[in-house]
C-alpha cells in the first residue's frame, strides 16, 4: 500500500524500500510523466540527476521506467549537485541531431536527511513543483495504483557538469589566482562532482575535506546546520586557513566559517547586499531582524514564508536580487538564475573577499543580538495547525506577565514582535512539529520569550485536548 506521507510540501521524500519501493517510484515516474506529456507532448524531455546515496541508481531506474511508460524522454546527467540539476533547465542539448531544452528536471536526493532516506525535488517549466502540485499528484497516484510498469531504462546521456563548470569559471575569471587560503568540507556529498574542477581552473588556494561522494557518509553527516558536523572544518581554521565553506548532501546549501564566526544565510545576505546597488532581498520568516533592518537602510527587504520552493517563487514574483534562508539556501537572481546553489554562492563569497571585504569586521559592526537555533516541539500533523490557531487566539488576551507585544506577523505561523526582540512559532510544512526561534538584543529576554511561548503552547495543547475529549 502506497504511503501518502512521502508527499511533502516541497518534495517527495521517505525511507527507501519501506516507503520508496519499486512500485511506488515507478508510479511516481508514470503519473508525473503523464502530466508532463499531456502538456509538452513530443517535447517532453526530463533531465534527471542524483546525489551520492547508495540507493540513488536503483531509484533512478524505477523512475525512468515510469517516465518512459508515460512516453517521456529521459536525459540522464548522472551524479550531480542539485544546483547542476536546476542549471540543466536553462541549457540546450543535441538529441538525435535536434537541439532541445528540458521542460522538467528531477533531482533524486535525500539532501541532509539520514542516509536511509531519499526523495525527489521536481522542477517543471523552470519553476518548483510543490505544495498543491505534489498533493494533486499524490491523489492521482492513490486513485490509479493498478498499473503494470515494466522495466524500461531507455535514456539519453547529457553532460551538464561540464557546461556548469565552464559557466562558473567564465563568470568568475576575475577570481583567478586569488591568494586567500580557504578550506571546503564536502561531507562526502556531491559538492566535489564539480567543485575541485572549478577551483583548479581558477588557480585558487584551497584544501578539500571529505571530497569523495559516499552515501554512507563515513566522516560526518552532511548537514552543516548541526554545529558538531563542522568540527573538522573548525580544526583546519585553527591553523593557516582563514575561511571555511560547508555544504549539505546535495550542495544546494552553504554555511560559511571564519576563524571567529559561523555565518548563516541571513548574515551572508547582509554581506552580499553591501555589494549590490539598491538591492531587493527576500528573507524567510526565521531570519534575524538585523538582516531586515540593515538591508532596508540601502535597499528593500521582504519577509516571506520558509521553504526553498516558496522563496524561489517569491524571488521571481518580485524580481528580487537575492533570497535567503537561515539554513544556507541562497538564491541569486542577480547575475544568476534564481535557484539555490551552495557552489555558486561560494564564489560570490570569494568575490567579496577579492573586493577587500573583511567578514569578521563586518559582523562585528552589526548590532549585537542573541538568538536560539530552531527549537522543534513534537506534535501531530493534525494538531500542529490547530495549535497555531489556538495560540493566535490566546495572544489576543495575553497574561499580565507576558512581554508587551508590538506586532504579530502572520506570513508563516506567528512572528511575535516585542520591544527587545521577537519570537517565532510556526507549523513545519514537512514534519509533525512546531518550530520556534527567539531573538533579542538582551540575552535574558531570549530565555523569557522561550519560556513564555513554551507555556503558551502547553496551554493551547490543553485547551485543544479538553475540547476533543
Amino acid at each position: 500500500m502506497l504511503n501518502s506521507s512521502i508527499f511533502r510540501e516541497y518534495d517527495i521524500r521517505g525511507l527507501v524500500d519501506t516507503q520508496l519501493d519499486e512500485k511506488t517510484v515507478k508510479l511516481i515516474g508514470y503519473h508525473l510523466g503523464k502530466l508532463i506529456y499531456e502538456k509538452y507532448k513530443e517535447n517532453s524531455f526530463i533531465a534527471i540527476g542524483y546525489d551520492a546515496r547508495i540507493h540513488c541508481k536503483e531509484l533512478f531506474l524505477y523512475l525512468v521506467s515510469g517516465l518512459n511508460k508515460a512516453n517521456c524522454k529521459v536525459l540522464n546527467m548522472g551524479m550531480v549537485t542539485t544546483g547542476v540539476n536546476y542549471f540543466s533547465n536553462y541549457q540546450k542539448f543535441v538529441i538525435k541531431d535536434k537541439e532541445i531544452s528540458p521542460y522538467a528536471s528531477i533531482m533524486i536526493t535525500g539532501s541532509h536527511n539520514p542516509k536511509q532516506y531519499n526523495g525527489f525535488k521536481i522542477t517543471l517549466d523552470k519553476k518548483p513543483f510543490f505544495a498543491n502540485d505534489i498533493y494533486k499528484l499524490r491523489d492521482e497516484i492513490i486513485s490509479n495504483q493498478d498499473i503494470v510498469i515494466e522495466d524500461n531504462l531507455n535514456s539519453f546521456n547529457i553532460d551538464v557538469k561540464s557546461l556548469y563548470i565552464d559557466y562558473i569559471v567564465k563568470h568568475f575569471q576575475h577570481l583567478k589566482g586569488l591568494k586567500n587560503s580557504f578550506v571546503v568540507d564536502c561531507g562526502n556529498g556531491v559538492a566535489n562532482t564539480v567543485l575541485e574542477a572549478i577551483l583548479q581552473k581558477l588557480e585558487l588556494n584551497y584544501k578539500i575535506l571529505f571530497a569523495q561522494p559516499d552515501g554512507n557518509f563515513p566522516n560526518h553527516h552532511p548537514d552543516p546546520c548541526i554545529e558538531t558536523n563542522l568540527n573538522a572544518l573548525k580544526e583546519e581554521l585553527k591553523d593557516e586557513y582563514n575561511l571555511g565553506f560547508a555544504y549539505d548532501g546535495d550542495a544546494d546549501r552553504l554555511i560559511l566559517l571564519t576563524k571567529k564566526y559561523l555565518v548563516r544565510g541571513d548574515t551572508m545576505a547582509i554581506l552580499f547586499a553591501k555589494n549590490m546597488k539598491n538591492p531587493t532581498i527576500v528573507g524567510e520568516v526565521k531570519c534575524s531582524q538585523i538582516m531586515y533592518d540593515k538591508i532596508n537602510e540601502h535597499g528593500k527587504a521582504i519577509m516571506y514564508k520558509a521553504g526553498h520552493s516558496n522563496l524561489k517563487m517569491k524571488l521571481k514574483e518580485v524580481d528580487a536580487d537575492l533570497a535567503v534562508e537561515v539554513s544556507g539556501h541562497i538564491f541569486f537572481n542577480d547575475r544568476f538564475f534564481g535557484f539555490d546553489d551552495g557552489i555558486y554562492a561560494t564564489f560570490r563569497v570569494l568575490e567579496l573577499i577579492k573586493k577587500g571585504l573583511d567578514i569578521n569586521k563586518e559582523i562585528e559592526s552589526l548590532p549585537k543580538t542573541f538568538s536560539t537555533e530552531e527549537i522543534e516541539i513534537k506534535t501531530t500533523d493534525k494538531e500542529k495547525f490547530l495549535l497555531i490557531e489556538k495560540i493566535k487566539q490566546l495572544l489576543k488576551n495575553p497574561t499580565k506577565d507576558f512581554p508587551k507585544i508590538l506586532d504579530i506577523i502572520e506570513i508563516d505561523g506567528l512572528r511575535i514582535v516585542f520591544e527587545k526582540g521577537w519570537a517565532l512559532v510556526r507549523a513545519s510544512n514537512t514534519t509533525p512539529i512546531l518550530v520556534t526561534r527567539f531573538e533579542s538584543i538582551d540575552e535574558k529576554f531570549v530565555k523569557i520569550y522561550d519560556e513564555k511561548i513554551k507555556n503558551l503552547i502547553r496551554v493551547a495543547k490543553n485547551e485543544i485536548n479538553s475540547i476533543t475529549n
